[in-house]
């Protein structure tokens, strides 16, 4: 007797990702304290919409077995992405976005010090705009931060708007979401694998015409940058500065989107 087998129900594609389905990609470097609680709270956060969801952890050389934990968790929402070498938060979202199959592409930092006050609100935005931020700089966003990173941060933001010209109030805050199919077109043209990924996405975005919003965020920070952390960030900014405004090396190379750049300074 033949039982009749349900065949699979043909996937909705737009631009080549599943319509509807968001991927969720978390950088973890030696996380291994806290990254289980993470997924869960990030879990809890997306199950609300309704949507189907992925969450790709990227292990980016943990050495504190972060990814063995990820794997113990067995669950069939959870990818995990590992090499064995630090890379950097710029190069971890490039290596799990390979993974994700999504219509829309969301990056959260592993230790849940930033969330959105409204995740649906991001979800909303993307319906007509290719990239939704988390912001610092909203009216409406909770900010507890100590008083040096304030001043850190508001220089750093004087200094990408006198060199780069970034409109976003806000390019340094780890929640960030976007349409998969404008991250396929930026990433092609990023070099920055470290410091100032954050800077360098919203460059290329700028340059690319692409629409982004900035939704209100709760953050709260309690460690303040080392200042070899910061001294990097500096020279990684005038990088990309060097490429915009002088070698003009993206908008030479925005058709080809071809990724040929040889950065002067690298960053292992």
């Amino acid at each position: 007797m033949l039982v009749p087998v349900d065949e699979p129900q043909p996937v909705e594609c737009v631009d080549g990702f599943e319509k509807g389905k968001i991927s969720i990609i978390m950088p973890a470097y030696n996380e291994a304290f806290v990254i289980a609680n993470s997924i869960r709270n990030v879990k809890k956060m997306f199950r609300p919409t309704g949507m189907d969801y992925e969450i790709i952890v990227v292990d980016d050389g943990s050495t504190d077995g972060t990814g063995l934990i990820i794997d113990d968790l067995d669950d069939r929402k959870v990818k995990l992405v590992h090499y064995p070498n630090n890379k950097g938060k710029g190069n971890a979202f490039k290596a799990g976005f390979q993974e994700a199959t999504g219509e829309f592409t969301f990056l959260i930092d592993s230790d849940s010090e930033i969330r959105p006050r409204n995740l649906a609100s991001f979800i909303r935005a993307l319906r007509t705009a290719d990239i939704a931020i988390g912001s610092k700089k909203h009216p409406a966003s909770m900010v507890r931060t100590p008083a040096v990173r304030k001043i850190l941060s508001a220089s750093v933001r004087v200094l990408v708007k006198m060199c780069i010209g970034i409109k976003s109030s806000d390019s340094q805050a780890g929640f960030k979401a976007a349409r998969s199919s404008s991250v396929y077109k930026i990433l092609p043209l990023m070099s920055v694998k470290r410091y100032a990924f954050d800077v360098e996405f919203l460059t290329i975005a700028s340059l690319l015409g692409l629409r982004v919003v900035e939704l209100p965020i709760e953050i709260e920070l309690t460690v303040i940058a080392s200042p070899k952390r910061i001294l990097r960030t500096l020279i990684d900014i005038l990088g990309i500065t060097y490429r915009l405004r002088l070698r003009r090396w993206y908008q030479s190379n925005i058709l080809e989107m071809s990724n040929t750049y040889n950065p002067i300074i690298r960053w292992r």
